[in-house]
C-alpha cells in the first residue's frame, strides 16, 4: 500500500518544527515517520522534536523521527523497509530550501510508486510583513503549497492577519490558508481520507540555478554558560542573524539543558532534558546571510558567556 508524503516547507523560524511536533504528539493512531532535513552541522532540529540525536527515535505512540543524513531518496527507501511500515511520512525541509527541488526528487518513479507526495504545507509566520513575502525564496515556498499554515497568529491583530492572507492568496490562490496556533493544523487537510487513493503527479518547473544565500556557523563549549552573559551575547549577535537555535547547560541549572531559539527577532528559552554524557555542554547553530558574520566574531562574543574559574 502506498505511503503518502506530507512535505512541510517555510522560511527560517516560521514554525515548521512546531507543526511537526504537533503531528507526532497528536498522531491519533497513525504511524507517522518524520524526516528532519537539518540545516547545519549540529543536528539540533531532531533533538528538539524527539529529545535525542541518534538518527532514529521511536515514540511511544508508534511514530518515529529520523534525521536526514545524505540522500533523501535513500532515507525514504530505508523508512519504507521498516517493520511495521509507516502509514504516513512527513518531511520537514530546511528553511532555506526551495521546495520545488524536493518535489522534483519525489517525482522519482520508484519513490512515487511506494510513497507519493500527497500534500505540501507551507508554514508562514503571521508577523511576516508583506514586503518580506516578496522575497524570491518565500514566494517559491508559497507557490508550492497546497495548504498555508499561519503560525504565531496570537502575535498579530485581525487587520494584520487579513492583510497577510490577501498577500498569500495573491501568491498562491489555490492554497487553503488556516491558522496554526501552537502548530495545530487540521489533519483532514494534510492526510488523505482514502488511504488507497494515489494522488496525481505534480508538474515541476525546470530547475533554476540559485546562489547560496545563507551559511551556518556553529559554536560549542565543554563548559556551562552564564545565562545572563548569554543573553547579552545574543543581543549583540541578533541584528545579524536570520535564525539561531541551541541546547546548553547553564551555571544556574547544572545538569539540565536549556533549549534556545531565535527567530523573527524573538528569542525564547525553554527547559530541555538531562545533559547526556559525552556531548558538549553548549551547542548553538547560528544562521546568517553569507559574509555577515564570521566564526571569529561569534567565538569572541560567545566565549564571554563562559564563567571564569
Amino acid at each position: 500500500m502506498p505511503v503518502p508524503i506530507l512535505l512541510v516547507t517555510g522560511f527560517l523560524g516560521a514554525g515548521k518544527t512546531t507543526v511537526v511536533n504537533h503531528l507526532l504528539a497528536h498522531a491519533e493512531g497513525r504511524r507517522i515517520a518524520a524526516v528532519v532535513n537539518d540545516f547545519g552541522a549540529i543536528n539540533i532540529d531532531a533533538e528538539l522534536i524527539a529529545g535525542a540525536s541518534d538518527g532514529v527515535v521511536s515514540l511511544s505512540n508508534g511514530c518515529i523521527c529520523c534525521s536526514l543524513e545524505g540522500d533523501l531518496l535513500r532515507t525514504l527507501a530505508t523508512l519504507l523497509r521498516r517493520d511495521p511500515r509507516p502509514e504516513f511520512i512527513v518531511i520537514e525541509t530546511s528553511g532555506i530550501a526551495d521546495p520545488s527541488d524536493i518535489v522534483r526528487n519525489l517525482m522519482d518513479p520508484v519513490i512515487w510508486q511506494e510513497a507519493p507526495l500527497e500534500t505540501v504545507l507551507c508554514v508562514v509566520d503571521a508577523t511576516t510583513s508583506a514586503e518580506t513575502l516578496n522575497d524570491a525564496l518565500l514566494r517559491a515556498q508559497l507557490r508550492a503549497a497546497d495548504v498555508v499554515a499561519l503560525s504565531k497568529v496570537d502575535l498579530v491583530d485581525a487587520a494584520a492577519r487579513a492583510a497577510l492572507c490577501d498577500v498569500v492568496r495573491a501568491q498562491r490562490p489555490a492554497a487553503v490558508a488556516v491558522d496554526a496556533l501552537h502548530g495545530e493544523v487540521p489533519a483532514a487537510l494534510l492526510f488523505p481520507a482514502d488511504v488507497d487513493r494515489v494522488p496525481t503527479p505534480r508538474e515541476v518547473k525546470p530547475r533554476r540555478p540559485a546562489a547560496d544565500r545563507f551559511e551556518t556557523l556553529s559554536w560549542t563549549s565543554e563548559r556551562p554558560v552564564s545565562l545572563q552573559r548569554l543573553q547579552q551575547a545574543i543581543s549583540r549577535l541578533a541584528p545579524k542573524l536570520a535564525r539561531a537555535k541551541g541546547l546548553f547547560e547553564t551555571v544556574e541549572q547544572p545538569g539540565r539543558l536549556t533549549v534556545f531559539q531565535l527567530a523573527g527577532g524573538r528569542a525564547t528559552l525553554a527547559p530541555g532534558g538531562a545533559l547526556a554524557a559525552g556531548v558538549p555542554r553548549a551547542r548553538i547553530v547560528f544562521i546568517a546571510e553569507i559574509g555577515v558574520l564570521s566564526s571569529a566574531e561569534i567565538n569572541g562574543i560567545m566565549q564571554a558567556c563562559i564563567e571564569a574559574g
